[in-house]
């Protein structure tokens, strides 16, 4: 763990870095923030919509609301990419996969005891 007075802002190699903790957001070990996690896994059921701005068209589904801690989400965002059998990326603590696939990814999370639905038309 890094002191508090070496604690690093900013780094082009390990991106966005936890005020907390030092750490980079996806590998934060701070106490708050997995109490964040599980209060938002409380708010309500699971989101999983489609985006397409700033993909030129392209369209990707996006699960919202999961309220895990980093390292979950980056388990879970791998074996929802191998059941539909294409790319994806975890931002924020929200789960991206390349493509049409939320009938797919509803039925997964459900199967994993994840209350799901899908968003949109």
């Amino acid at each position: 763990m890094r002191r508090p007075e070496s604690r690093l802002v900013y780094a082009t190699g390990a991106g966005r870095v936890c005020p907390g903790c030092g750490f980079p957001t996806n590998a934060c070990r701070c106490k708050a923030r997995a109490a964040l996690a599980s209060a938002n896994a409380q708010k309500g059921p699971v989101r999983v919509g489609r985006l397409t701005a700033g993909r030129g068209g392209k369209g990707v589904s996006v699960i919202t609301g999961l309220g895990l801690l980093p390292a979950d989400l980056e388990t879970l965002a791998k074996a929802l990419k191998q059941r539909c059998g294409t790319g994806g990326r975890v931002m924020d603590g929200v789960i991206e996969i390349q493509g049409e696939h939320r009938d797919t990814l509803v039925e997964e999370l459900q199967k994993r005891g994840i209350d799901a639905k899908r968003a949109g038309g």
